[in-house]
């Protein structure tokens, strides 16, 4: 069974005003070859060219409308790849920080572990830190921000409670310690800090 061959809008729109357009053509033409008096023939071929201005200028102001809808079609397509260029730049190292975020975890946690009375091991200590500075200062400059929230309030939004308990003299819903640091990448959480957060005495 053939399917009918789909109709567009605009092409039919563009159909009927040439189909009008020859319409008043052939009025015109018809005055023209009728043995009516001068005036009556000048007055319906002034009635057919005044249709025939018509349509023309209705024609016109529908191409103006399609044209505005094709700009604005054009500015909206410009403005979602923009976007999405914006997106794809901003978070392409997002993938490449959640591999490198376990490096720099047990980097910290080696030099929290270690001795630091220990003298022999005072160089390496200090060469760790310089490599976890450097590397920080690095991944920053590219949007990738720690987030250490020891003494501040808890926000669930860029925190993730892991215990709560009750400690005299602070204030319930604060981080008392972080266990591991949050990161975010250009504003969005890619690991929110694992803390622990104080609690109103029953």
């Amino acid at each position: 069974m053939n399917k009918e061959k789909e109709i567009n809008p605009e092409e039919q729109v563009e159909a009927e005003q040439v189909e009008n357009v020859e319409a008043a053509e052939a009025q015109v033409e018809s005055v023209e070859s009728q043995g009516e008096s001068d005036a009556a023939k000048e007055e319906n071929m002034i009635e057919a060219l005044n249709k025939k201005l018509a349509l023309a200028e209705q024609q016109i102001l529908d191409q103006q409308d399609a044209v505005v809808r094709a700009q604005a079609e054009v500015a909206n397509a410009r403005r979602i790849a923009a976007l999405d260029v914006q997106k794809a730049h901003k978070f392409a190292l997002s993938k490449f920080a959640d591999g490198l975020l376990p490096v720099i975890d047990s980097m910290e946690m080696a030099i929290s572990h270690a001795d630091k009375e220990d003298e022999a091991l005072k160089p390496m200590i200090e060469g760790v830190e310089l490599t976890l500075k450097s590397m920080l200062d690095t991944v920053e400059k590219f949007g990738l921000k720690v987030i250490d929230p020891k003494d501040e309030a808890f926000d669930p939004e860029k925190h993730q409670a892991m215990s709560m308990q009750v400690v005299p003299n602070v204030p319930a819903n604060q981080v008392i310690a972080v266990m591991q640091k949050g990161y975010e990448l250009n504003g969005r959480i890619i690991r929110p800090a694992m803390v622990m957060v104080s609690k109103a005495a029953e």
